[in-house]
């Protein structure tokens, strides 16, 4: 047998996982609200946590096993019954906290992509064995005739066979079962599964939140307002932008769009051998993620007038407003963005040269910025 440890898809490298980050920033109305549902007594089999990626939906869902493992469910046993809970979060040497910590709490299941036997690689999506398998989790009984937690992350990567394999698990839910599904967009799972799930949204966060989570996952970073910024307040994408270097490489493509719309040729061929040099597939796709953001932003000045705050890069605001001055501009760049998009992933899916494919990328660019 291998030494290597399994996959974790759901694990950002880098940063802690889900499991082991134990104080969810920003999102006490979420955190509230299953507290209050557990003690009225309106506990939902099945809960869907939804929000943008990385705002902390798996650290919620790992809360939530924790507590429901550990908590004692209230009664109405007169001066001795149990009290409220009041917090989500247990204490930290509790015996169910040590035992999820150290991976060896049975009665908690986590559902990811797994390996296919077969090729011996990670799957692309959940496949319907994944799902199946919680039958046989489920005959087992909890040995304190408590709950068992099953956390789906994530939901959206189910196939079509997986996703009607769990709805038959939410048309005929287990005893004393719940089930915790984290999704991304939950507008593409089917409707007949986010109609049998309590819906539990949580928000992005701003910049002082974001800084305060990177400082819990010990990555550190000195310009936590442009990260909080270009990801959308969240933190899983700060962190990704933060250990792939993104803001510095955000500013760079802010600096060679300030050129256009004659081209800064050194500096576009830099960014150019960056995206092609060997083993640089996730900072050349980073580099197009970045791209579709500067458009983004682009258009959004374009449209109000006004460039977005804060800014992400030096002079950011003063070069988005010389390049996108008015509606009609913010329409090309909208348009150039869907272009690029669909070119950039075809040239990815067909193995184009990457340095050839960002270059083209800039020529666009330059062609489509005003005289």
């Amino acid at each position: 047998m291998s030494d290597e440890p399994p996959p974790q898809p759901e694990r950002l490298d880098g940063a802690p996982h889900p499991r082991d980050t134990l104080r969810l920033i920003g999102q006490e109305a979420a955190q509230t609200a299953f507290v209050d549902a557990f003690n009225t007594g309106r506990l939902h089999h099945a809960w869907m946590l939804t929000g943008p990626r990385g705002v902390g939906k798996a650290t919620l869902a790992w809360q939530i096993a924790r507590f429901l493992l550990a908590t004692p469910e209230p009664d109405d046993g007169g001066m001795f019954a149990t009290q409220p809970a009041t917090t989500l979060p247990i204490p930290l040497d509790h015996p169910i906290a040590l035992r999820v910590a150290s991976g060896g709490e049975g009665r908690i299941r986590n559902v990811t992509r797994t390996v296919n036997p077969t090729t011996k690689k990670l799957r692309q999506e959940i496949v319907a064995d994944d799902i199946r398998a919680l039958n046989g989790f489920f005959q087992m009984s909890a040995p304190d005739g408590g709950y068992r937690v099953v956390i789906i992350d994530d939901a959206d990567q189910m196939n079509v066979t997986a996703a009607n394999a769990l709805l038959k698990m939410l048309e005929e839910p287990p005893a004393r079962a719940l089930l915790i599904l984290i999704s991304h967009q939950p507008s593409g799972l089917l409707p007949t599964i986010r109609s049998r799930c309590r819906t539990l949204p949580l928000r992005t966060l701003d910049a002082a939140e974001v800084a305060e989570a990177m400082a819990q996952a010990d990555v550190q970073a000195a310009n936590t307002d442009a990260l909080a910024a270009l990801s959308g307040g969240s933190v899983g994408g700060a962190m990704r932008l933060s250990l792939l270097g993104g803001a510095a490489l955000y500013a760079d493509l802010v600096a060679l769009m300030g050129s256009l719309p004659r081209i800064d040729r050194a500096a576009a061929l830099k960014l150019a051998e960056m995206a092609a040099a060997r083993g640089g597939e996730a900072k050349r796709d980073l580099m197009f993620t970045l791209i579709d953001l500067l458009f983004s932003r682009l258009a959004r000045t374009g449209v109000t007038g006004t460039p977005p705050q804060p800014q992400a890069a030096p002079n950011e605001a003063e070069i988005l407003q010389r390049l996108s001055p008015n509606p009609h501009q913010a329409r090309i760049w909208a348009d150039l963005a869907g272009e690029i998009g669909a070119r950039a992933r075809h040239g990815i899916a067909v193995n184009l040269d990457p340095a050839a494919l960002v270059l083209d990328t800039f020529t666009k660019m330059a062609k489509a910025a005003p005289r």
